[in-house]
């Protein structure tokens, strides 16, 4: 029950976490969503905003705590946008994420699926990223105390958006996201970049020299990293550019890709710019059971690659791939699930939009040895057409993995004329997944829906459905 109190304030039982990490609980015959909370959680909130349906509500105090409840293990949580169930034990969070998984495809695509296998968690649930991108900034998000304080305070930063402000950056110090060698990196480049005189960069003025930061690192024990640059503030701060990227190669032997590009555009996306190699080489190495891939910075992998297996060995199984069948894998990226699945078939045809990434599948293709292995660059709905599939035979099997915002129409109405007798859809959003299994459900029956967690303390999931043509 909800208490109504003066000012729009109440205290309220939380009973859900919604599909955005955000715990709700209900007063009268609103819904009340609360970020920060944490479902079992009594709280006092104060309400923001008021909607016809809902409300939304910042939490004030919590009153008793949820048997559910962690304290957080990161100093920036609730100010940095990133982590937001570290308050919320694994256990808890791996159930929301099932439950999520089924809502999506029971409620919201009126699905019928013969079988829900129970999610499988992450044995590492901190430190198990491969990538991140780190921003610059001239306008550190200060504390209350700095704020009050009369102290000189130093605001350049380097770290994560705050949760909210596109123009306010985190001064990360420990990011629990991935090894502490990109903990030590990047705190290391702030420090020099510092005693340089180096600008950083003003989101809103959309100035400044330094902007953007990519470390990736490999299971391998290769490291890259990629410093992205705007507009020098002078011919001085330019040529620091090359003693910034020399003293850190010299500090971090370890890295064995130094890569610099510049982005003169108002977004952050630096896909489509030319990269330079400072030292080193453009690309590292990944492994992956007995195969080898070359990751280049524009190369899209799975961001846990340690869960990454275990997700590739679900696929894997669902494909039950054999040697006569011939196998698509449609987003192939760089053709690291066509070639995991498909290493002992007849062929293997992957497409992709990404010309890079298709770039680095057909020489992955070659280092491992897989020359039965096809690779395509195009729009999916352009390229999939009744010649190309007339062209490179009909699919045995059909694995397709999109973006979150799933697949085009025209991609899914040839995906229904070519009728293959196993589909795999893998995804990363369960809504839009469900959305397009919905327009297939006259041709295929579900088996089974497999959900995976690849990304601990935060709200998202993977997905993995088997359909077999009816």
């Amino acid at each position: 029950m909800a208490k109504k109190i003066d000012n729009y304030r109440m205290t309220l039982a939380l009973h859900e976490a919604t599909n955005e990490g955000i715990a709700l609980g209900r007063h009268e015959n609103q819904v009340v969503f609360v970020a920060g909370g944490v479902p079992g959680d009594v709280v006092e909130v104060e309400v923001f905003r008021k909607k016809k349906n809902y409300l939304e509500a910042r939490l004030l105090s919590i009153v008793e705590p949820s048997v559910n409840r962690e304290t957080p293990f990161c100093k920036h949580f609730g100010v940095c946008g990133g982590c937001k169930w570290q308050n919320m034990n694994y256990e808890t969070q791996l159930l929301y994420k099932q439950k999520q998984v089924q809502d999506a495809f029971i409620r919201l695509g009126k699905l019928d699926v013969e079988h829900f296998q129970p999610i499988i968690g992450c044995q590492d649930t901190t430190f198990y990223r491969n990538k991140l991108e780190f921003t610059f900034s001239n306008k550190r998000w200060l504390t209350e105390e700095e704020v009050k304080s009369d102290a000189v305070i130093q605001e350049s930063a380097l770290g994560f958006h705050v949760s909210g402000r596109f123009d306010k950056i985190v001064d990360v110090e420990t990011c629990y996201l991935q090894t502490e060698f990109s903990n030590r990196l990047r705190n290391t480049v702030r420090e020099y970049a510092v005693e340089l005189g180096m600008s950083f960069y003003d989101l809103r003025l959309q100035k400044g020299f330094l902007r953007t930061l990519m470390i990736r690192t490999a299971l391998t024990g290769e490291n890259m990293v990629l410093l992205i640059l705007h507009q020098a503030m002078s011919e001085e701060e330019k040529d620091k550019e090359f003693q910034l990227l020399e003293k850190l190669s010299l500090a971090f032997p370890e890295v064995q890709s130094w890569l610099y590009a510049y982005n003169l555009k108002a977004n952050d996306t630096w896909i489509d710019q030319e990269l330079y190699t400072f030292k080193g080489r453009d690309f590292i190495w990944e492994e992956m059971e007995d195969l080898r891939f070359k990751v280049s910075a524009k190369s899209f992998y799975q961001t846990n690659s340690r869960q990454a297996l275990v997700l590739y060995k679900i696929i894997r199984d669902f494909a039950d791939i054999q040697a006569t069948d011939v196998l698509y894998d449609l987003y192939t990226g760089t053709g690291t699930i066509a070639q995991f699945v498909g290493k002992n078939c007849k062929k293997v045809i992957g497409v992709e939009y990404v010309e890079d990434a298709i770039t680095d599948a057909k020489i992955n293709a070659q280092i491992n040895g897989i020359d039965h292995a096809q690779f395509f660059a195009g729009d999916m709905k352009d390229v999939l057409n009744d010649e190309f599939v007339l062209t490179h035979g009909k699919p045995d099997v059909l694995i397709v993995d999109p973006p979150r915002s799933g697949m085009h129409g025209d991609v899914v109405a040839q995906i229904l004329n070519m009728r293959a007798p196993k589909l795999i859809y893998v995804s990363c959003n369960a809504s839009t997944q469900a959305r397009d299994l919905a327009l297939m459900q006259e041709f295929y029956t579900i088996e089974q829906v497999q959900p995976v967690d690849l990304f601990p303390h935060t709200h998202h999931v993977e997905s993995v459905a088997l359909l077999r043509l009816k």
